[in-house]
């Protein structure tokens, strides 16, 4: 990786960290994919948007059937439990 894209993520996971109060490192505790057979939803303020089949590095498991993930895009947000499969 080169300097310029290093230091663009990690502004991208300051801003993560300070937008959803996450303390520690960001650590990936697993990928999950998206159903393919969910259909395609935008983002929202805390919301990841969603592409079937998608693959996604879980963060954190939270308690609201909501899961913390991170797409190929180093964009973070929460994805509805009910719709990710285990790979």
């Amino acid at each position: 990786m080169t300097l310029k894209v290093c230091k663009k993520e990690e502004k991208m996971d300051r801003e993560f960290q300070k937008k959803f109060k996450f303390e520690g490192s960001i650590n990936v505790l697993t990928q999950m994919m998206v159903d393919p057979a969910a259909t395609e939803k935008r983002g929202g303020a805390k919301n990841l948007p969603l592409r079937p089949g998608e693959i996604l590095d879980v963060i954190q498991f939270t308690n609201q059937g909501q899961i913390l993930c991170r797409n190929s895009q180093r964009r973070y947000g929460y994805v509805p439990q009910a719709v990710m499969l285990p790979l």
